[in-house]
């Protein structure tokens, strides 16, 4: 699966010793761009965390796969991502700003109408 965005947010990386051996991974932070943008915690791991070049601020695309596991009961989903690549074909002035809209009187109908909620 791929999904595109900002990474607003960079992790330190973590590792430890497991059975297998040391690991470590790197998680990050990726806001959607849409009309309600998400954020989405992904996770490095491995080698993959000294091939990937990212910045806070860059606009990336990533390649993930989702994996849920149990654990005494309750279910865990993470999102691996296995490529994130800068977006060239997006430029920042296709990224919104993180400023407020203006409200004037006679576009606010017009901001009701594209933030009502779908349900």
């Amino acid at each position: 699966m791929e999904i595109s965005g900002r990474i607003i947010k960079i992790n330190p990386v973590v590792t430890g010793d497991g059975r297998n051996g040391q690991w470590k991974k790197q998680e990050f932070i990726l806001e959607t761009v849409s009309q309600y943008p998400k954020k989405v915690c992904f996770t490095l791991w491995g080698d993959k965390i000294d091939k990937t070049e990212m910045r806070e601020g860059m606009n990336a695309v990533v390649s993930f796969d989702l994996e849920s596991k149990e654990y005494n009961g309750r279910w865990f989903t993470e999102a691996r991502a296995w490529m994130v690549k800068g977006d060239e074909n997006r430029g920042a002035e296709s990224m919104p700003a993180n400023e407020p809209r203006a409200f004037t009187p006679s576009n606010l109908d017009a901001i009701d109408e594209m933030e009502s909620l779908p349900f």
